[in-house]
């Protein structure tokens, strides 16, 4: 009968079995980032694709053809083994509203095409210039990004200026920690080799956005305004909308409301559901401020006086240097405009206030004009 102790030759064979097990650590890291979470990321990146492949078609004026992007959770050791000996590094980090580590990696070859495409030169050499113009189309591409995860979560989301080199794979940077998020995304631009575009996001980062996502189906704005209105009938109970003060939903709100009253055996009684009535629309004016604008005045907006504007081919701007003269599409003496938010309200002139500059209002726009600029 054995004493349970084991003989120089079990112990052998046990270790020899040991080092023919195979160890997929992969799995593991993939189980870092739950199902629910990718998803909502992907199906947020996935609406995007359309927007991106659009921004570097006109930087490029060929037509880019962006296909939907798949993910995977690696580590820095795989991620480098799959890259191509030489590429372009462009480090794009969230810096506000998120905070994390984000980039691109482009192969040397597309890179020099794109580079090329912008700057109207054909086997452009990959020097400063040339670089800059490959991060100045992905700081494009990431542009809608920063935008839509803003508007998704109710922030305002913004990235640190674009941070790029050539590299080989081996030079590469990678988000810090044990596990990278790698979306690649097949690209064709016009006239050039099919290609794929490696964006690499922080794990950490990736959770949080995942995480502050709406539900699948509920977008941002109705959620908050859902929410806002469950609030507000908790806290008034069930008095009607006319006397808490709320007028007739705007038409085509995309929103419905509706209430059934039953009890315990009885099938509940369906509302008397009437086509919904609008007043006339009248022009020349917009209504009488509301009671309730007060709630708006602590929100900040942008206002911007604006001297005036160009527009230049991307091999131009590039070409600015110190005493590059720039002639604006506004004649001297002319009013200047006045924006908020980007949109059109007002003119005046340039005044002197001590030593600061400052704007006079000489001029308001309409409110008709206004809100045809916003159409």
């Amino acid at each position: 009968m054995s004493d349970g102790s084991l003989s120089q030759d079990e112990i052998d064979a046990l270790l020899q079995e040991t080092d023919n097990l195979e160890i997929d650590t992969g799995g593991g890291l993939e189980g870092l980032l739950g199902e629910k979470e990718r998803g909502q990321f992907l199906r947020l990146l996935e609406g995007l694709v359309g927007a991106q492949a659009s921004n570097l078609s006109i930087l490029t004026r060929k037509s880019v053809n962006l296909d939907k992007p798949t993910l995977q959770v690696v580590s820095g050791e795989d991620l480098s083994a799959s890259l191509p000996a030489e590429l372009v590094d462009v480090k794009i980090d969230f810096s506000e509203g998120l905070r994390g580590e984000h980039s691109y990696l482009l192969d040397l070859g597309t890179a020099q095409a794109i580079a090329g495409l912008m700057m109207g030169q054909a086997g452009v050499e990959m020097d400063d210039a040339a670089l800059s113009a490959v991060a100045e189309a992905l700081s494009q591409m990431s542009g809608p990004v920063a935008s839509e995860i803003g508007n998704q979560i109710s922030r305002t989301v913004k990235t640190a200026p674009p941070d790029f080199q050539r590299a080989s794979r081996d030079q590469a940077r990678f988000p810090q920690g044990e596990a990278i998020v790698k979306v690649e995304y097949p690209i064709l631009v016009e006239g050039q080799a099919p290609s794929r575009l490696t964006e690499l996001y922080s794990l950490a980062l990736v959770k949080e956005i995942a995480g502050s996502l709406p539900a699948a189906g509920q977008p941002a704005a109705a959620a908050g305004l859902a929410a806002s209105f469950a609030q507000g009938a908790r806290a008034q109970g069930a008095a009607p909308a006319a006397a808490r003060g709320l007028g007739a939903p705007p038409s085509g709100a995309g929103m419905t409301f509706g209430q059934s009253f039953g009890s315990a055996g009885n099938p509940a009684v369906p509302p008397n559901v009437q086509p919904v009535q609008f007043a006339n629309l009248q022009g020349g004016g917009l209504p009488a401020e509301s009671g309730n604008i007060g709630l708006l005045m602590d929100v900040f907006m942008e206002l911007t006086v604006e001297l005036g504007r160009t527009r230049k081919l991307i091999r131009e701007i590039l070409g600015i240097g110190e005493g590059t003269i720039i002639e604006l599409d506004k004649l001297a003496g002319e009013p200047v405009d006045i924006l908020v938010n980007h949109k059109l309200i007002a003119k005046g002139e340039v005044v002197v206030i001590d030593e600061n500059f400052g704007v006079r209002v000489t001029e308001i726009v309409s409110p008709m004009q206004r809100m045809g600029d916003l159409t």
